[in-house]
């Protein structure tokens, strides 16, 4: 591939495939059957073996920054909207693999390509590897729910290899490392502990915090995930006692709170303190479009429960044996250097590359001077390997 900034058509299509569910998660569209939307970007001239896809649970990336540049680079690229697209409510993400798997083949039948690369950005990251687990070793026939859904008989096809940029572990584990821990009861979160409200002016622990509160703020964070956990459970047991198909929404309040966003020795990096990928973050903590702000019983199993949730990627990872490119991005807001470093140390494949970009933002908007570094990154890693 050569490099440079090609001239590129954007061209949007969709696919369909039957399934057999008794319960649907999405708005509107006919029973039995998904239809997931996707775009392919790609040099105005040029054939290519090699297709990077990109996906994310709740998509929306054809127009990122990266995804444009690599078309512009020469690469044939492939953004995919889960059937979730926009709207994680009631989100399985079991289902998501499926979605991803069903893009693959139309890929292979619908343009030719003969190598698919996972591009792995943000959440994308941890569902790539998820996704590459279960197609390297199927285990999976039920979600943490117990409903059926098949994926050891999906006949998903491997991926090629798998690009992890700016990606965080899992949905599960940034929701836990991002919950408020002061907030003690469900039914009462706005009669927080004051101990452990980092956002209160009156907090008797201010930054930069010492490691005993640290570590009594993360247990904190942990067993109100498994509290959560605990409760959706018996909720969900009563109601499948009257009903199998039965399901619950309800709020999640405080989830944007955590000692890295106040102090900025904690896992330390260039990013700007004080600030999140939503902005602030004390308003983004009970704001609406805090991560798992609204869920459902079923969701909260799957995509963001700490222990029950199988998209984990430290875990995932361990269990793939493709080639692996970890992009870290230092001045990340949204994934911090821990996760990425976390992500490579745990990638069970022999052949494995890990490289940073030094000032880089989530997204390349505040630096796209920094954006072809990455590019060249990527170009490099997949030339070597003959995609």
């Amino acid at each position: 591939m050569t490099s440079g900034s090609m001239r590129i058509v954007r061209e949007p299509y969709g696919y369909a495939y039957a399934e057999t569910s008794r319960l649907k998660e999405t708005y509107g569209g006919p029973e039995g059957q998904v239809f997931v939307e996707c775009m392919r970007i790609r040099p105005e001239v040029g054939d290519s073996d090699t297709v990077i896809l990109f996906s994310h649970p709740i998509g929306g990336g054809a127009f990122l920054p990266l995804v444009t540049a690599l078309a512009r680079a020469g690469r044939h690229v492939v953004y995919c909207n889960t059937r979730y697209r926009g709207n994680d409510t009631a989100l399985i993400l079991e289902k998501c693999v499926l979605d991803l798997g069903a893009c693959i083949a139309d890929l292979k039948t619908r343009f030719g390509y003969g190598k698919v690369i996972l591009g792995g950005w943000s959440g994308g990251g941890s569902l790539s590897l998820f996704y590459q687990e279960q197609a390297e070793r199927p285990t999976i026939t039920h979600t943490p729910a117990g409903d059926p859904v098949d994926l050891v008989g999906a006949g998903l096809q491997p991926a090629d290899g798998v690009m992890l940029l700016a990606a965080h572990i899992s949905r599960s584990v940034t929701l836990t490392e991002w919950l408020d821990p002061s907030i003690l009861d469900e039914d009462r979160p706005f009669d927080r502990d004051p101990a452990l409200d980092i956002y209160a002016p009156n907090c008797p622990h201010q930054p930069p915090y010492d490691e005993a509160f640290v570590t009594v703020f993360r247990h904190a964070q942990l067993a109100r995930n498994r509290r959560i956990t605990a409760r959706v459970r018996e909720t969900l047991t009563a109601l499948k006692a009257r009903d199998p198909d039965m399901e619950r929404p309800f709020v999640v309040y405080g989830t944007m709170c955590d000692v890295r966003w106040t102090d900025p020795t904690q896992d330390p990096s260039d990013r700007r303190p004080r600030t999140c990928y939503l902005g602030d973050p004390r308003i983004a903590n009970d704001g609406p479009v805090g991560l798992a702000r609204f869920t459902t019983l079923r969701s909260w199993l799957s995509q963001w429960s700490h222990d029950e949730s199988r998209a984990n990627g430290v875990l995932n990872a361990a269990n793939i044996s493709c080639p692996a490119l970890v992009i870290s991005n230092t001045a990340d807001l949204a994934c911090t250097p821990s996760h990425a470093r976390r992500l490579f140390d745990a990638l069970g494949c022999a052949d494995k590359r890990y490289v940073e970009i030094k000032d880089a933002d989530h997204y390349y908007i505040e630096r796209p001077d920094l954006l072809p570094a990455a590019v060249a990154a990527v170009e490099g890693w997949l030339g070597e390997r003959g995609f």
